[in-house]
């Protein structure tokens, strides 16, 4: 194939505007427009199949509604919100009316139990919670561990410490003018996998989202396109679902599919044969899980699937070949931490995929392996894997975060001069492409 990833890096100018605010990006800008208003931005079903429709317009009126309900409860810009709902289209609503009150949003998987929650609630010193059902019970429970939470509003539940999400909506106007953001002004705060006691919270601008298209367009082969459709198993409370999913397809004006419940390989062919998704994200164990229960799914369900972006790990050589053989879309492998997401990957219709690589870095960032002391390893040495905060054109590189949550040692050791350390090891080939540590090469593919 014609390998296009030299001219691609090379030319590559961040436009980052003064002014940035993602639920204008995302939503806004989209329903203010009658026309691309009534386009569908979410299509949900919940465990039992029960479906419903959101276009932009609905999307935008449900988000101006609470971000009404947001002021009069007097969140102010910089406040925190703490987010913990499942994949459905209020807990889109509920971002974009955050970020229209310039408040940080503050998302919190359900799974993390009553000491996760209070831990990281205590830490954010969030004011307001907004819950659904699958983590009301738990949230209820950690309130009592955590004096900054006043008010939590509640999504199909009840109890008396809530205010029901559709009483506080039904009494708020349907429009709302948002507040000015810097684009360089904090937006979310997402608080990092690693199993700690005292949980970091990585603190990403609204431009973050502007850092993220790059590797986000070339690990979905160029999203999008005219009938693009995405659907991913992350849950949009992770930095994976919101960056490799939600907050991308709508900043693009496409659909996005949410679906509730937990994954399984069976599901997840039913919904991509039901809403002919083009793209996806999926995690290796998801498609391990895929390939395990339906190793010919083409024999059984009408799939219009033209990318796959994953992380989590490297295909290998059977799970790559298996999608090539029988989903015919080569996967991307994609690589990137909350702090600074999708760094490194493959673009398979734009440069060589080597099977086993992480792939080479993502246009717009700089990327290199250093050794012990923060030097640049020659090819084929071992070292870790850090961004630059400027780009090869001398630029601030918007991807990254601007710190963790009131924890200045944490945020120092993760540097050394303007090199964000990852923490990843591996090394570099001759031809760019990144590897981790042990891993080794096998083959091109080219699709």
């Amino acid at each position: 194939m014609n390998d296009q990833y030299p001219e691609l890096y090379s030319s590559y100018h961040w436009f980052v505007p003064s002014q940035f605010n993602i639920a204008q990006a995302c939503v806004h800008r989209w329903a203010e427009n009658p026309h691309e208003g009534r386009r569908i931005a979410i299509y949900f079903e919940n465990e039992a199949g029960q479906r419903e429709v959101w276009t932009y317009a609905r999307l935008a009126e449900n988000a101006n509604q609470l971000a009404n309900g947001l002021t009069r409860m007097g969140v102010a810009r910089g406040d925190r919100v703490a987010v913990v709902m499942a994949q459905r289209p209020e807990t889109a609503a509920a971002y974009m009316a955050i970020f229209s009150v310039g408040a940080i949003a503050a998302p919190m998987p359900a799974e993390l139990g009553v000491d996760g929650l209070s831990k990281r609630l205590r830490d954010a010193e969030a004011r307001v919670a907004i819950v659904d059902g699958a983590g009301g019970p738990d949230l209820i429970q950690a309130q009592m561990r955590c004096p900054a939470l006043t008010q939590i509003i509640g999504l199909g539940f009840q109890h008396d410490n809530i205010i029901p999400w559709r009483t506080l909506l039904a009494r708020q106007p349907s429009s709302f003018k948002a507040i000015p953001t810097q684009s360089s002004a904090p937006a979310l705060l997402l608080y990092t996998c690693e199993p700690s006691h005292n949980p970091k919270g990585a603190l990403l601008s609204h431009s973050a989202l502007i850092g993220n298209l790059p590797g986000f367009v070339a690990s979905q082969n160029w999203f999008p396109q005219k009938s693009d459709q995405f659907w991913s198993p992350a849950e949009w409370t992770q930095a994976s679902g919101l960056m490799g999913a939600l907050l991308p397809t709508l900043y693009f004006g496409h659909s996005i599919v949410a679906a509730l419940g937990r994954f399984s390989a069976t599901r997840a062919f039913e919904l991509l044969e039901r809403y002919q998704i083009t793209n996806t994200f999926l995690s290796a164990a998801n498609i391990k899980a895929m390939m395990d229960e339906v190793s010919n799914p083409r024999d059984q369900y009408q799939l219009a699937l033209r990318a796959i972006a994953s992380t989590g790990a490297s295909p290998d050589q059977a799970a790559t070949s298996w999608c090539v053989n029988a989903l015919g879309v080569t996967p991307n492998e994609m690589f990137g931490q909350t702090e600074m997401n999708a760094l490194i990957g493959h673009s398979a219709q734009k440069w060589p995929v080597k099977i086993g690589s992480m792939g080479r870095p993502y246009p717009g960032h700089r990327v290199a392996v250093l050794d012990a002391h923060g030097k640049r390893c020659a090819a084929g040495q071992e070292g870790e894997i850090a961004l630059n905060r400027y780009d090869m054109h001398g630029h601030l590189d918007p991807v990254l975060f601007l710190g963790y949550w009131h924890n200045d040692l944490a945020t120092r050791a993760k540097f050394v001069d303007d090199w964000c350390l990852s923490g990843e090891q591996a090394s570099i080939d001759d031809e760019g492409y990144f590897w981790r540590a042990n891993a080794s090469a096998t083959e091109h593919v080219n699709p």
